[in-house]
């Protein structure tokens, strides 16, 4: 099993306004990282390499992340030891707060990738459930359920 990760984000501005310019300018080179950083299985992108034209939101402010990762702890260290650290750390210059969870965790055998639509009711189930195998965050890792091993 592999695990899938989405997270969500709520533009303060339009991605061509000068604010969220420094953000924009570092979707490449974060990309590159990912893709190349041990573990990393697979993201989804459109023709420019990364997702930010895809919206899947009423909300035409909220851009995503989609990707595949081979273990939890493969996807914690890219998010918090490598240059996507530093983005992280910055996100309110560009984007809310959320008051509820914006990104969620979950199981995926190793031959499928998720759907927007998959991605959106883990999300949404972690949102009004909490964490659970099916639906988990870094602070609440569940195992797989033993009809996937």
């Amino acid at each position: 099993m592999y695990v899938a990760q989405f997270n969500i984000s709520k533009e303060r501005e339009s991605l061509d306004h000068p604010l969220m310019r420094d953000f924009v300018d570092r979707l490449a080179p974060v990309n590159v990282i990912a893709d190349a950083w041990d573990g990393f299985v697979w993201r989804l992108q459109d023709d420019s390499g990364n997702a930010t034209a895809i919206r899947t939101y009423e909300d035409p402010t909220i851009i995503f992340n989609l990707s595949v990762w081979k273990t939890v702890a493969h996807l914690k260290d890219y998010v918090y030891q490598s240059g996507h650290a530093d983005v992280l750390r910055q996100r309110l210059k560009w984007f809310e707060t959320w008051d509820r969870p914006s990104y969620v965790l979950w199981w995926v055998p190793e031959d499928e990738r998720p759907s927007l639509e998959e991605a959106k009711h883990r999300l949404a189930f972690l949102q009004d459930n909490g964490p659970s195998a099916y639906a988990f965050s870094f602070t609440d890792v569940h195992e797989p359920a033993a009809d996937h091993e």
